[in-house]
């Protein structure tokens, strides 16, 4: 896939349009077929990261991700109709970290310098940037009711930190948490409900909004370190994630999972009838079947994952590659997007 160097602009305009697709159904599950890992797409047709894997249905999904800082590559948006991939050419060299939205017309991405831009099915509109720190997260309760998160890691209170935006459907505004400034960034916001929101971040934080405000539900942190992302399966079944953490609310209390992992997790995605899969460095895949833990750490892709989303209808997918090494200008980054489904693979070209 051939390197583009357009630039977006950060004002209120419109960037890159594109006709829009109707989600066919997967001409690649086959419900005969077993389930399996199924890699997708990896470096013969990535040359970037991907970060954050979410869609409004099985047949309409979204990997978003970038060059992490290696000049001479844009963002990455990508888009499955449910055959095959297609390149949405979002412009900008600024990675985006996190994609989330309530349907085809409605997709937030977010990511480095506090870039959010909206898709509507057709074409970008890139919003003013309120922050120059990176938004790690985004989560939209609907239309007029989003939230993003971030900050700058390791940067304290000196840095722009403990960042959390809220759009209202017309403006993006600043959305203060209560108390004395912590410094900490910020990773992901996930919510069961408007009025039921989570956020997670460095030091173990969880933040937790309920009736219009928030409390923080780690202090002292029952995580060991950062935590990387939020995700649930509903009100009573929440789970944070990050490092050697995995850990469990019932709405109320927050508990350790009971499970064992080797490696750091840095996804987590519920899907149908209980099930949740964990993600995360050197290919980490896991998955909690009729409450038990089944390990899928031998399956390929044996590269580092990052985000997790479950379509719901029983597949499960990821996104990764090469997010952690150092900047290194005109240098091609390891992308991968992997599925946990029946059937066949479909296609891997991208349009």
């Amino acid at each position: 896939m051939r390197t583009k160097l357009a630039l977006v602009s950060v004002a209120l305009a419109a960037c890159t349009s594109a006709s829009p697709v109707s989600p066919p159904v997967d001409a690649g599950v086959d419900a005969a077929s077993p389930p399996a890992w199924q890699v997708l797409l990896d470096a013969k047709e990535l040359d970037r990261p991907v970060l954050s894997v979410w869609g409004s249905a099985p047949g309409d999904v979204y990997a978003v991700g970038g060059p992490r800082g290696n000049s001479g590559f844009q963002a990455l948006a990508l888009r499955f109709d449910g055959a095959g991939w297609r390149d949405l050419e979002p412009g900008g060299a600024d990675t985006f970290w996190w994609v989330h939205g309530t349907g085809p017309s409605d997709v937030w991405m977010v990511g480095e310098m506090g870039r959010v831009a909206h898709w509507d099915g057709r074409r970008f509109v890139e919003h003013a940037r309120l922050t120059k720190a990176t938004l790690f997260g985004v989560w939209a309760a609907s239309a007029t009711d989003v939230w993003a998160v971030g900050g700058t890691p390791e940067g304290g209170t000196g840095a722009d930190n403990d960042v959390v935006l809220h759009f209202d459907g017309k403006t993006w505004a600043k959305s203060p948490l209560p108390g004395t400034q912590k410094g900490r960034a910020l990773f992901k916001v996930w919510g069961s409900s408007a009025e039921d929101v989570y956020v997670v971040g460095e030091h173990g934080s969880i933040w937790h909004r309920k009736g219009g405000a928030w409390a923080l539900e780690s202090d002292p942190p029952l995580a060991k370190g950062t935590l990387l992302t939020v995700a649930g399966c509903g009100k009573g079944e929440v789970y944070a994630v990050g490092g050697r953490d995995v850990l469990r609310s019932d709405g109320t209390t927050w508990s350790r999972a009971d499970v064992e992992v080797l490696n750091d997790v840095s996804g987590v995605a519920c899907g149908p009838s209980g099930s949740v899969v964990i993600v995360g460095s050197g290919g980490l895949k896991q998955r909690l079947v009729n409450g038990a833990w089944k390990d899928d750490f031998g399956k390929e892709p044996f590269t580092d994952l990052h985000g997790a989303w479950s379509d719901g209808a029983g597949a499960f997918w990821a996104g990764g590659g090469d997010f952690l090494s150092k900047p290194a200008p005109g240098v091609k980054r390891r992308g991968v997007v992997t599925r946990f489904a029946p059937g066949l693979a479909p296609s891997r070209a991208i349009r």
